[in-house]
């Protein structure tokens, strides 16, 4: 019975080696075999297969009960739709990272009847996403409540209890953690952080009680302010810690429509004002966020958690500019982009505080940028011509840029579109360099 080494995920710093035996993973394939006898059809997935919910989910149960898997990680829905549609009926292994992305973007009658069940594990399932998958599938996502100490311990449907699986015993510490018992976790594993609740059997999580912080003597519960947080209308989700060193904490929200709308047309400080005062009126000043971020959505990782890292990086300085991403270009001399203008550009600060607006010279500086990473290294800005903005770049917007280097006129040429709605164009003018004798 020979041991594996696995690694935590990260989440709560640095990642920690877990010894698995072959016996334990063989012993949690057999249970979630007895609970879900009937499932049958090939399983796909988006999760890493080198975790303790990918590597028996996406492939020893499946290889140990005779059906086919699929190799690729599908990181994307449209290609783990196209992946699955091969089949007449399949399974899929998933995180809440990848369900809360579906939308719009499935052929959601194609995949009614032959989805025989969504796994989903890593993270919280927000309600409004599972509700909605019910409403396309007629099949509401399972969600897998575990951890790489323990493997899987229950599952769920939806807001329902948390059920345990088959040979799995729960129970509760001094402090009100969950402690589990079953024939795949060793004893110094069993105790959890996460505080419960229990009920004939069952339970209800009540957070990680690891994730209490101390601030000026005060312990703040970082799970409760942000469920707090997903209660308001303009925040879809949320997350608050406290970066390395800082004495206060962050709070980084992905918003809503109404939250996007209302950072359009409100501005930053009206939108993170409305979020403190709905703090207030149920947590002590020391508990309220003092660094606000906002994003279309938070740094989940394919498995559905953030790192330290990673929390880290998006609580830090406001972006200078958007991520580029790059699209098929007509020519050699010509290179185009996808551009989402973040919610919280620096530039928004001042241009305009109650009306976000793109400056036009930042818009030139990303188009100059670009050009030289990737077009003309060596262009040397030696003026500008016909300059032209037509339409306001605003937070939340999808532009594209579109390049083209015309080397007889030595001119770069520029232009901005949302949609086909152009927004800002100019021609670069390129000067010679001249060296020091």
């Amino acid at each position: 019975d020979q041991a594996l080494v696995l690694c935590t995920s990260g989440s709560s710093g640095t990642p920690k080696r877990i010894g698995k035996r072959w016996g334990q993973l063989a012993r949690e394939v057999q249970a979630l075999q007895a609970q879900w006898p009937d499932a049958t059809g090939p399983v796909l997935g988006s999760v890493s297969a080198q975790h303790m919910y990918g590597l028996p989910f996406r492939v020893l149960w499946p290889l140990c009960a005779g059906r086919a898997l699929d190799r690729r990680q599908r990181l994307y829905p449209e290609d783990l739709q196209q992946a699955s549609l091969r089949h007449p009926a399949f399974t899929w292994i998933a995180s809440p990272a990848l369900l809360r992305r579906l939308g719009d973007r499935l052929d959601w009658a194609r995949l009614r009847g032959r989805l025989g069940r969504i796994y989903s594990s890593g993270g919280a399932l927000p309600p409004d996403v599972s509700d909605a998958i019910a409403r396309q599938l007629g099949l509401r996502p399972t969600e897998i409540y575990g951890s790489s100490e323990t493997g899987a311990v229950a599952w769920r449907g939806g807001a329902d209890p948390w059920q345990p699986l088959p040979g799995v015993t729960v129970g509760l510490d001094a402090h009100g953690a969950l402690r589990v018992d079953s024939p795949w976790v060793e004893a110094a594993d069993a105790q959890t952080a996460d505080g419960a609740e229990l009920s004939g059997g069952r339970f209800q999580l009540l957070g990680r009680q690891d994730r209490i912080v101390k601030i000026e003597e005060k312990r703040i519960a970082l799970p409760m302010l942000e469920q707090a947080l997903a209660r308001h209308a303009h925040v879809a989700e949320a997350r608050v810690g406290r970066a390395a060193g800082a004495t206060r904490l962050t709070a980084l929200v992905a918003r809503t429509p109404a939250g996007l709308h209302a950072l359009r047309n409100q501005g930053r400080r009206a939108v993170v004002d409305a979020l403190r005062q709905h703090l207030a009126a149920g947590f002590e000043s020391l508990a309220i966020p003092r660094g606000w971020r906002l994003a279309r959505q938070l740094p989940w990782n394919s498995q559905g958690k953030m790192t330290q890292a990673d929390f880290e990086a998006a609580a830090g300085p406001r972006p200078l500019q958007p991520m580029a991403e790059p699209l098929p270009a007509a020519g050699a001399d010509e290179r185009r982009y996808r551009m989402e203008i973040p919610c919280d550009l620096a530039y928004f600060g001042g241009h305009f505080p109650t009306a976000p607006v793109v400056p036009g010279v930042a818009q030139i500086g990303w188009a100059l940028a670009l050009a030289q990473r990737d077009l003309l290294p060596d262009l040397r800005f030696a003026g500008m011509e016909a300059l032209k903005f037509q339409r306001l770049l605003r937070p939340g917007d999808v532009a594209e840029l579109a390049l083209r280097w015309d080397a007889g006129k030595r001119k770069l040429y520029f232009t901005y579109t949302l949609g086909e709605a152009p927004c800002s164009s100019g021609r670069v003018l390129h000067g010679d360099r001249h060296d020091a004798a």
